[in-house]
């Protein structure tokens, strides 16, 4: 069995003893979770401190709910479904605040670095910069399936679209993130 699927089978376990009452279950799938889930809302934010403020909320929201939970192994998908979901309301509840913020980072950009010399943590650097500036459907989709690697089937569930919008949405976010890097001299 392969480590992905113990971790589901595990979480399964956790779940269906959250749901008959274990407060040691909750508290060993919070430890479990937590940190990823930081992880993935900080692309929202950041802002390290909010996104731990956003993930607490939703844990409050995952344990009383998870109790109507139907499937025991669509755990991970619906928490994250849950944390992307109060993500994109707190983007919309501040998009002035991240707008300011934005303006701020443009007017202060870090030059490109030299394609000879650059080396793979100023390459990270110019990269991550260069998908911020994408739309924030794209920086999502690009971080579900390339670092948090989930299929699109499951991408689509997270962010409540077809899976058919979310291939759109890489192939478009690939498109732009390549005419960024490309009028940043730094296309190969």
């Amino acid at each position: 069995m392969g480590t992905k699927k113990a971790h589901k089978v595990f979480d399964s376990l956790l779940v269906l003893q959250c749901q008959s009452g274990s407060k040691k279950a909750v508290t060993l799938l919070v430890k479990r979770w937590h940190v990823k889930l930081c992880k993935h809302v900080y692309w929202y934010t950041n802002d390290k401190e909010v996104a731990k403020d956003i993930v607490q909320d939703s844990w409050h929201k995952i344990i009383h709910k998870i109790y109507d939970l139907k499937d025991p192994n669509s755990f991970g998908n619906w928490a994250f479904t849950i944390v992307t979901r109060n993500a994109i309301d707190w983007q919309r509840r501040y998009k002035k605040e991240l707008g300011d913020l934005n303006s701020y980072y443009h007017k202060n950009k870090v030059s490109i670095v030299d394609q000879e010399n650059g080396n793979k943590e100023q390459v990270l650097r110019l990269l991550d910069r260069s998908i911020k500036e994408l739309s924030a459907n794209h920086q999502i989709v690009l971080n579900l399936f390339y670092l948090e690697e989930y299929s699109i089937k499951e991408i689509s569930e997270i962010i409540n679209v077809s899976p058919g919008t979310v291939k759109s949405r890489l192939f478009t976010a690939r498109e732009n993130l390549k005419s960024i890097l490309k009028s940043k001299n730094y296309e190969k």
